[in-house]
């Protein structure tokens, strides 16, 4: 009996993603993955139950692993001194920096884009991670809510809505065939407009009332 290990493991799965990325997730297949590798059905089989099973795999190392690793900070410690706007900042330049300038996590979201609709591929793209870091955003929003740092509403919704605006900027890339790099600060400034207008709306500021009126 072979012994299964890591290696072989992420081996498998970085072949994996290369045939996906080339035949699409309907026509792949186990049969040509393990000719890909060399090796048998019953061995690739031991590692991975099915051809759904494997594509998870796939999604967490090349698309939503740093989301999930993301979205652990904002519960993983309570620092009082870390207020809510500091755990939306550092959360979402992690995702940014991924969803901007990693062309393997591209690659998967333009393939999950392209076959969600004749497929359960959109299903397992977001059981893979985006639920569960959605889950964890929601109860950070939740948390803010009871201690009135914000408004009182649905947390999902909510935490929905944070992510649209910080991605608002960076979604027409999946459509582009090539994208540019994204500088760390312009990241940056993308994530303090997310924030800022999620935080605090796009009203201008309330401004000063006459002196004749004070």
């Amino acid at each position: 009996m072979k012994v299964r290990t890591q290696a072989r493991r992420e081996a498998i799965v970085e072949a994996a993603a290369r045939l996906f990325q080339k035949m699409g997730y309907e026509r792949a297949s186990m049969n040509e993955l393990s000719k890909r590798l060399g090796g048998s059905k019953a061995t690739l089989y031991s590692y991975f139950s099915s051809k759904e099973e494997l594509f998870t795999a796939v999604i967490h190392a090349y698309a939503t692993q740093h989301l999930t690793e993301a979205a652990e900070e904002l519960t993983a410690y309570d620092d009082k001194t870390e207020t809510l706007e500091d755990k939306l900042m550092r959360f979402g330049k992690r995702m940014l920096k991924v969803l901007v300038n990693d062309n393997s996590a591209l690659s998967v979201y333009r393939m999950v884009v392209g076959e969600a609709g004749h497929s359960d591929i959109g299903t397992l793209f977001y059981e893979s991670g985006p639920r569960a870091s959605i889950e964890k955003l929601s109860a950070l929003l939740a948390g803010a809510m009871d201690r009135e740092e914000l408004r009182v509403g649905d947390p999902y919704i909510r935490a929905l809505q944070f992510l649209a605006l910080l991605t608002a900027e960076t979604e027409v890339r999946i459509y582009q065939r090539q994208s540019q790099p994204v500088s760390l600060a312009r990241i940056h400034e993308m994530t303090r407009c997310a924030v800022n207008l999620f935080l605090y709306g796009a009203a201008p500021p309330a401004r000063p009332a006459p002196a004749n009126l004070k």
